[in-house]
């Protein structure tokens, strides 16, 4: 088929689904190149940059595309790198993060462009992370003590996305592609 005969719903879902790909892609690559595996938590925690490469999918693009981008970026990390068995918490815990951050940064019409409602969003999505990777661990290590060891490195790792995704996003959504 070719691209004039092609209906613009199709193009859109074409975009759409290219968009989607991108973000996975992005959050994969900036988990996966970007991390540093702390020597302090039990479990070998880990800080990475995937987390900031989430919160400016989510913002840029809605909570669709953040929750996928969370949660197949960096579920597939876990997979690729080693961490197999916290693939399917990844999945729960990122997906949820990506689409509470989108959905409120896109909330009421405002399309990720409020920097205030943009951080409100980061922070609201970090106790839900937190929660879901404490029961991950507390499930993986027969124990409620050892999870919380990771929580340090995991604000770490919030924060550090935090203060990278919101002067990215604020710069980006002035950029005439996102207007």
């Amino acid at each position: 088929m070719s691209t004039q005969t092609m209906k613009p719903t199709t193009g859109k879902r074409v975009l759409d689904l290219t968009i989607t790909a991108m973000c996975i892609a992005l959050v994969f690559i900036a988990t996966m190149m970007l991390n540093i595996k702390l020597p302090i938590a039990a479990n070998g925690g880990l800080v990475h940059l995937g987390t900031a490469m989430l919160f400016i999918c989510a913002i840029l693009f809605g909570p669709k595309k953040g929750a996928s981008a969370g949660a197949i970026g960096m579920g597939l990390f876990d997979i690729v790198a080693g961490w197999t068995l916290w693939a399917p918490f990844t999945f729960i815990t990122r997906g949820v993060q990506g689409y509470i951050v989108g959905k409120i940064a896109w909330g009421n019409g405002r399309e990720g462009k409020h920097v205030g409602y943009n951080v409100l969003a980061m922070v609201v999505s970090v106790p839900p992370m937190l929660l879901g990777y404490f029961i991950c661990e507390g499930i993986l290590f027969n124990s409620w003590i050892i999870p919380l060891a990771s929580i340090p490195g995991d604000l770490v790792q919030n924060a550090a996305g935090l203060l990278i995704a919101i002067p990215l996003c604020t710069i980006l959504k002035r950029t005439p592609i996102f207007k």
